[in-house]
């Protein structure tokens, strides 16, 4: 039960909740059983309709419960005769199963929303650790996969597992104090079943033993899936321009086969377990029926035929919780895979761990320091040895080949990365010891490929800074070379972008990412690569929202293009991982070194 620890410590924080339900049950069953018990009373009224029917009401049994029912039928019909002793038991019946079904439906209006708020605190905790989660660990993982295990798995968790709590109670429950009544009233026959029911649990144990293995294989699949056409919806335009539609059908199709192949093995085990359970119930009450009516006839088993009758009514009001629980347990095992798959999520382990109780940045004074940094992935070194010092208000630009590890350097300051040896300091002190929101806060970036979400481009650009008013968020569309074209938009800055920002030109989106920057107004900023995607145009109105924004900052850049590099303070060139040549723009092309090549051979464009 390890597994579902998780759903339990949930269950924790509802314990009254969960005390209610379990009283409202327990009266449930037990008007439940009386409702049934009457039919003794029933039977025994009918049975004895001649004319010395009360004489043989009069005589004690050997068993309580019929000696206990006669006394009551023969002071019932003393005084108001066999019709009105009828009607009563029949009134009787109808007030129980009314407080049965009463009971019953407060018992759903108390769980129902605890089964809600388990789920839900399930995927705000899944989400919470997605958002915790350094970028590092989303590198291995396929983003389908992720996006599968927030809603589909948890979808599973909450039919299969969550969704079966309320049997988990009411079933043994119901079965429970059925038994109990069920020995008061005839401990030989009850004995005799007690021996066949693990009979049942066994052959239904043994069909829903493989559920996990299949669940686990179609989670998988599902998440392929997802994955697939998560890449099919980004690369729509590639796919139809090299008519690729024909490779990702195939792909597409593949992996749906192989889900439903495993969803179909799922639902053969799983609808096996109720018919096999109704069966096996049936079986019990026909060798019960057999096993106490031969005993009744030789005289073995000391019980009257209308209590007998009345167990037998008992004993199937056992069938239907046993057969639900029985599907209970197929479900559960169904579940236990998806709950694997959670718990990979939420005990992976975070490599990059806030300090909520470190110090405050609350403002950036001096420089930033890298001492003996080295940064290492799955034992591969990314980069050895940096020794870099950047002072406040000064420009560093980052040069060098595709995988000199150029953007993982820049990546090590707003701590996406933690550094596998040295450390990285600012004003003095290692930024471990910082919160890390405050570090962050002192911080912006813009990225080669514009991150926008799918809402207007007020709540984009004010996506750091909230609280933002209006005429700050124009401001900095205005520095951004941004205001002019968000005008020409029909609602302006209250415009829906689309999804990623799609219903944009590529500079119009970039544009939006600095002015994003830009109102954050941060002292550090990163640039990696912000304008190698575009045209020309497009990159000369980014390139000078740029320099606005560079202004009286400090800046680290990443970029190909030497109208972006050529005045920075200091050229940074990385080659395997370490620092190869350092300058500026004219000391290093008058060394012709690396950085001299990198011109010459056109890696760094002269534009």
């Amino acid at each position: 039960m390890k597994k579902y620890a998780r759903i339990f410590a949930y269950l924790k924080n509802y314990i009254p909740q969960i005390i209610l339900y379990f009283f409202c049950t327990v009266l449930s069953i037990i008007f439940s059983i009386v409702s049934i018990g009457m039919l003794i009373p029933f039977l025994e009224l009918i049975f004895n309709t001649g004319s010395s029917s009360l004489g043989a009401l009069t005589q004690q049994s050997g068993n309580p419960v019929v000696s206990f029912v006669r006394n009551i039928l023969v002071n019932s019909i003393e005084h108001s005769g066999k019709l009105n002793t009828l009607m009563l038991i029949c009134i009787f019946i109808v007030i129980s199963i009314f407080l049965k079904n009463l009971f019953l439906y407060l018992a759903s209006y108390v769980l129902n929303p605890l089964k809600n708020r388990i789920v839900n605190q399930l995927r705000v905790e899944l989400y919470n650790k997605v958002l915790q989660l350094p970028i590092g660990y989303f590198t291995e993982k396929r983003k389908g996969d992720i996006i599968s295990r927030i809603t589909n798995d948890v979808t599973e968790v909450e039919n299969s597992v969550v969704g079966v709590l309320e049997g988990w109670i009411r079933d043994p429950l119901t079965i429970i104090l059925n038994i109990g009544f069920l020995f008061y009233m005839s401990p030989q026959l009850t004995m005799f079943l007690i021996i066949l029911i693990p009979i049942m649990g066994f052959v239904i144990g043994r069909i829903s033993r493989s559920l996990k293995k299949q669940s686990n294989k179609a989670a998988v699949k599902y998440g392929e899936g997802v994955s697939i056409l998560d890449e099919t919806l980004s690369g729509l335009r590639v796919i139809k321009a090299f008519n690729a539609e024909g490779l990702l059908r195939s792909r597409f199709l593949k992996v749906n086969d192989e889900l439903l192949h495993a969803k179909n093995h799922i639902g053969y085990r799983r609808d096996l377990a109720s018919p096999v359970s109704e069966l096996l119930g049936v079986m019990m009450f026909a060798i019960i029926l057999w096993y106490g009516g031969s005993g009744i006839l030789t005289g073995r088993i000391p019980l009257e035929a209308s209590v007998l009758l009345g167990y037998l009514g008992l004993f199937y009001n056992i069938i239907t919780p046993a057969k639900s629980l029985s599907t209970s347990f197929s479900n559960m095992q169904k579940g236990s895979a998806a709950i694997v798959r959670i718990e990979e999520v939420l005990q992976a382990t975070n490599t990059v761990d806030d300090n909520p109780n470190g110090k405050q940045l609350q403002q950036f004074e001096h420089n930033i320091e890298f001492k003996n940094v080295s940064f290492r992935y799955e034992d591969v070194t990314i980069l050895k040895d940096i020794n870099l010092k950047i002072e406040k208000g000064k420009t560093i630009a980052l040069v060098g080949a595709s995988g000199a590890g150029k953007s993982t350097l820049a990546d090590l300051i707003p701590r996406f990365h933690d550094v596998s040896d040295g450390e990285i300091l600012v004003d003095g002190i290692n930024i471990k010891d910082y919160s890390l929101k405050s570090l962050r806060d002192q911080i912006s970036i813009v990225t080669q490929e514009p991150i926008l979400f799918n809402d207007t481009i007020a709540n984009n650009i004010a996506l750091g800074e909230q609280n933002a008013s209006a005429d700050n968020i124009e401001h900095a569309a205005r520095v951004a070379n941004a205001y002019n074209f968000i005008m020409q938009k029909d609602d302006a800055f209250d415009t829906n972008i689309g999804d990623r920002g799609m219903k944009l030109s590529g500079g119009e989106r970039q544009r939006l990412t600095i002015a994003r920057a830009i109102l954050k107004n941060p002292p550090i900023l990163i640039l990696d690569e912000a304008t190698s995607s575009l045209d020309t145009e497009s990159e000369k109105l980014v390139q000078d929202a740029i320099n606005n924004m560079m202004q009286n900052r400090t800046s680290i850049v990443i970029a190909h293009r030497l109208s972006t590099i050529r005045h920075a303070d200091e050229i940074i060139v990385l080659q395997k991982g370490e620092i190869a040549e350092r300058g500026t723009h004219e000391s290093l092309m008058l060394a012709e070194g690396i950085y001299h090549r990198l011109v010459q051979m056109n890696q760094l464009i002269a534009v």
